[in-house]
C-alpha cells in the first residue's frame, strides 16, 4: 500500500490519527463506496446485501468497470472519449451479425469484434494523436457515426439469439466442486486465498519498504487498513457463494483490474501516460514520442469499449440498436468519481473500479427503492459534480 508518513511518525502518540487525516484522499472513496452501500442496505431493509443482488450488482456493472479501465488511461493522458457508447452498440450489432446471420463460431467471432474494436480507436486516435484534433470533436463525431452504423447494420431492429456458450460470458458461474452447506465450494475457497493473498502481499510490501526506507504508515493503521479490506473481501466471497458462486466475468473483470494496475504502476507505458498528461510539452522535449501513446490510448480504448460490447451482448442475449445509449456518462462519471483529474495527468485503477461502483450502488439501490430514472439522473449527476469539485479542491488546498 502506498503511504504518507515517515518511519519517525510511528513513535508519535498522535500518529494514527495523523495517518488518517492523510490517506483521507487516497480511501476517501472507498470510505465513500462503503457508506453508500451501508446507506442502501438499510433503506432497502436488506435487500442490497442479499447474495442474489449483489450478484446482479456484478453481473450489471462489469461493463462499466471494463470500460472505466480504458477510459481512465485516455483521462489521464488528457484526452476523452464520447464515442465508447455508440461503439458497444455497433460491435454488438457486429456480433449478431457474425454470429447468428453467419453462423461464425462464437469465439472466432468475438476477436473479430475485439479487432474492429481497435481499428474503430486507432481510426479516432490517428486524428486526436497526429493532427492534434480534439479529442472531444473526434469522439463526437464517432458517437453519431457509430450510432447510425449500429442502426444500418441491425436494420432498426433486435437480432437475437446468440449460441448459448457466448451468453455464459456474462451469465456464467464457476462450478461447484462440491456442497458446503448450500454454497458454492469453489468460490468459497478462492475467497480465503484471494483474502489471503492480499494480506500477504501487504505484508510483504511494508517489510520491503521498511527495509529501502521507504515511508510506511503506522503499524495500528496498517493493521486497521488491512484487517478491514479482508473483511469486506471474506463477507462479499461468503454472500456470492451463497447464491451461484462467482460469475465468470467477476474473474475476467479482476484479472483486467490487475493487469491494468499492473501496467499504470509498474511499466514504462503507464509512466510515459502519466507524463503525457501532466505536461504534454516537457514530456515530448525528453524525448519520449507523446503522439504514439496518445494513439495506443484509443486503441485500447476501442478494444475495451468492444469487449463490453460483447458482455451487454451476452447478458441481454439480443443485440439491439439502443445498446450502449449512455454508457460514455457512465464510464467517464467512474473515472471522475474515483479521483481522475480532469486535467490529466492524475488517476488510479482502484479510484476508477471504485468510482464504477459508486455509480453501480446507486443506480440499483435508488431502482429497488423504485426511484424513476428522472431521479437517478439527477443523484449521479450531484455525485458527478461533488467528485469534480472535490478534485479541484484538494487542487487549490494544495
Amino acid at each position: 500500500m502506498s503511504s504518507v508518513n515517515s518511519p519517525m511518525a510511528e513513535g508519535n502518540e498522535g500518529s494514527f490519527a495523523s495517518a488518517v487525516r492523510r490517506n483521507g484522499k487516497d480511501y476517501g472513496m472507498l470510505i465513500a463506496l462503503i457508506a453508500v452501500m451501508v446507506f442502501f442496505q438499510i433503506i432497502t431493509g436488506g435487500v442490497l446485501f442479499m447474495p442474489v443482488n449483489l450478484t446482479n450488482l456484478v453481473l450489471q456493472n462489469s461493463f462499466v468497470v471494463i470500460m472505466a479501465l480504458g477510459m481512465l488511461l485516455v483521462i489521464i493522458a488528457g484526452h476523452i472519449d464520447l464515442s465508447v457508447g455508440s461503439i458497444v452498440g455497433v460491435i454488438g450489432a457486429l456480433a449478431a451479425i457474425l454470429m447468428i446471420r453467419l453462423q461464425i463460431n462464437p469465439w472466432v467471432a468475438c476477436l473479430i469484434c475485439l479487432v474492429a474494436g481497435g481499428a474503430i480507436g486507432a481510426a479516432q486516435g490517428y486524428w486526436v494523436a497526429y493532427h492534434s484534433i480534439p479529442a472531444f470533436i473526434v469522439t463526437l463525431a464517432g458517437m453519431l457515426m457509430f450510432r447510425g452504423l449500429t442502426f444500418w447494420i441491425l436494420g432498426g431492429i433486435n437480432i437475437s439469439p446468440f449460441p448459448a456458450e457466448f451468453t455464459k460470458l456474462s451469465t456464467g458461474f464457476l462450478p461447484n466442486l462440491f456442497d458446503i452447506g448450500g454454497l458454492n465450494s469453489t468460490s468459497l475457497i478462492l475467497t480465503v486465498l484471494l483474502t489471503a493473498f492480499y494480506v500477504r502481499r501487504s505484508l510483504k510490501s511494508r517489510r520491503l519498504d521498511e527495509t529501502h526506507g521507504g515511508d510506511v504508515v503506522p503499524m495500528p493503521f496498517f493493521v486497521a487498513q488491512t484487517a478491514i479490506v479482508a473483511a469486506i473481501m471474506l463477507f462479499l466471497g461468503y454472500q456470492l457463494s451463497a447464491y451461484k458462486g462467482f460469475p465468470t466475468i467477476l474473474l475476467i473483470m479482476g484479472a483486467m483490474v490487475a493487469a491494468y494496475y499492473f501496467l499504470t504502476t509498474r511499466t514504462t507505458i503507464g509512466r510515459a501516460i502519466y507524463a503525457l498528461g501532466g505536461n504534454e510539452k516537457a514530456t515530448r522535449l525528453s524525448g519520449i514520442n507523446t503522439k504514439r501513446y496518445s494513439f495506443y490510448t484509443f486503441i485500447n480504448m476501442g478494444v475495451m469499449a468492444a469487449f463490453a460490447g460483447l458482455i451487454v451482448a451476452a447478458r441481454l442475449n439480443s443485440s439491439t440498436p439502443k445498446a450502449g445509449t449512455g454508457f460514455e456518462m457512465d464510464c467517464i462519471a467512474a473515472c471522475y468519481i474515483g479521483g481522475a483529474s480532469t486535467t490529466g495527468g492524475v488517476g488510479r485503477v482502484t479510484g476508477a473500479v471504485v468510482g464504477a461502483f459508486i455509480m453501480g450502488v446507486l443506480n440499483n439501490g435508488m431502482s429497488i427503492m423504485g426511484l424513476g430514472i428522472d431521479f437517478q439522473q439527477m443523484v449521479k449527476g450531484a455525485v458527478l459534480l461533488a467528485a469534480v469539485v472535490f478534485d479541484l479542491y484538494n487542487k487549490n488546498k494544495g
